[in-house]
């Protein structure tokens, strides 16, 4: 196992070096791929069959819930048996579930409620993948690697976030069979690279016996690590103020009124934003004054946030899409080192499986906030007031904690 002793010398591609890291890179992007094409397609399923914006949120509230209930049970499970073997299994139940949706869209349902509790699996199966996904890195790549490990990590989702929502908008225009199908594939070959390539790797916790204190530790570790609570809690509140991507049907159906293709291209703008600043970030990492970068860009996430609600001009607001993505890629890598940093490899799978649930599943949750706004004041209210919320969230966060206001290089100790 690779641990936080080694000191090998990281170049601007050093993460690939490791062979298992390499099969994992390739398995994650098939994944991201493929959850994309199949997110778009439940997506403009859902809208076109009943035209609520609340039921899109439903949707990310079917994928957040089992995130949450199953929080104490993930992580642990992480942190007890093989991460390699967990990622596999759980590749294959998604690819399980769109083989449900694959026949849910040939018997043409009627009826939304079978694709929200299909859906409700796949979040099953999120949740168990997530933790493990997030926690394997650092086994599979030195200390020294890290950064770079998690901005191809991050570069590599974007990417297929680019290509995953236009294949997906395409595939559905054809028939959303061929999407469904499509994400099937993708799932089983990525499957077959983790069980390939991985190794089989236990954690530094063992198999020691569940109780309260080992169940609970992630919460424990996070709550009294209070520059890491901070880095945690800012981008829950900003992803939940957000939820700009769960109402895009809605931008384009009804307000930009650019069909299947153009929300394939929205969802997409995103992706470029993030994977441009990935790439600079794995040639050039943040060296000084990370904590102050990510205040910035938090706040500039919230101002492109309200430009995009009230702009009805595509390219505008596919421009600050855009910028969204671009800032919350700062922010997420920033993120995502000082966690596995900040973190000890036994008690890894439970504080990013609270980490997921605070941020990953609460896209799905702040989609729910979303399409509730939605009903209540209408979709350009809802996305503003989010975004305006999101600045406001980021100044009281920067004088709440001033530890993570300080933090220089991101491979420092927190302060007390």
């Amino acid at each position: 196992m690779v641990t936080a002793s080694d000191r090998e010398p990281a170049g601007r591609f050093a993460a690939f070096s490791n062979r298992g890291y390499r099969f994992y890179w390739f398995a994650l992007i098939l994944n991201g791929f493929a959850v994309q094409i199949q997110t778009v397609a439940v997506g403009w399923y859902i809208y076109d069959l009943t035209r609520n914006p609340l039921d899109l949120g439903i949707v990310g509230l079917s994928q957040f819930m089992p995130a949450l209930l199953l929080v104490l049970v993930t992580g642990q499970v992480a942190d007890r048996f093989s991460r390699r073997s967990i990622m596999g299994a759980c590749m294959i139940a998604e690819a399980g579930v769109a083989l449900m949706l694959l026949a849910a869209a040939m018997l043409g349902l009627a009826s939304p409620l079978p694709i929200f509790l299909i859906i409700a699996l796949f979040g099953v199966a999120r949740a168990f993948y997530n933790p493990a996904r997030q926690s394997i890195v650092p086994n599979l790549v030195p200390a020294s690697h890290l950064p770079n490990a998690i901005a191809a990590n991050s570069t590599g989702n974007q990417f297929a976030t680019i290509c995953g929502p236009v294949v997906g908008g395409l595939l559905y225009a054809i028939g959303p069979e061929y999407a469904y199908g499509a994400t099937m594939g993708l799932l089983i070959v990525a499957s077959a690279l983790v069980f390939i390539g991985v190794p089989r790797l236990n954690s530094a916790s063992g198999r020691a016996p569940a109780s309260w204190a080992t169940i609970s530790a992630g919460f424990r570790y996070i709550w009294n690590n209070k520059p890491l609570l901070g880095a945690i809690s800012l981008d829950l509140f900003a992803v939940l103020f957000g939820g700009a991507l769960a109402l895009l049907p809605v931008y384009a159906r009804d307000i930009l009124e650019v069909g299947p293709e153009g929300l394939g291209l929205l969802r997409a703008g995103p992706a470029i934003g993030a994977i441009v600043i990935g790439i600079v970030f794995m040639a050039r990492p943040i060296r000084n004054h990370a904590g102050l970068i990510m205040f910035f860009a938090v706040t500039c996430f919230g101002l492109a946030t309200w430009v995009f609600a009230v702009s009805e001009i595509f390219w505008l607001s596919f421009a600050m899409l855009v910028l969204i993505g671009g800032f919350d890629m700062i922010s997420v890598n920033i993120r995502s080192i000082l966690v596995q940093v900040w973190t000890p490899d036994d008690v890894r799978g439970r504080v990013n499986a609270v980490n997921q649930v605070f941020i990953g599943a609460s896209n799905e949750l702040g989609a729910f906030r979303a399409g509730v706004m939605a009903v209540w004041v209408g979709p350009i209210a809802a996305v503003a007031i989010g975004g305006a919320a999101i600045v406001g969230i980021s100044g009281l966060w920067a004088v709440m904690f001033p530890q993570l206001r300080r933090v220089k290089r991101l491979g420092d100790q927190p302060e007390p």
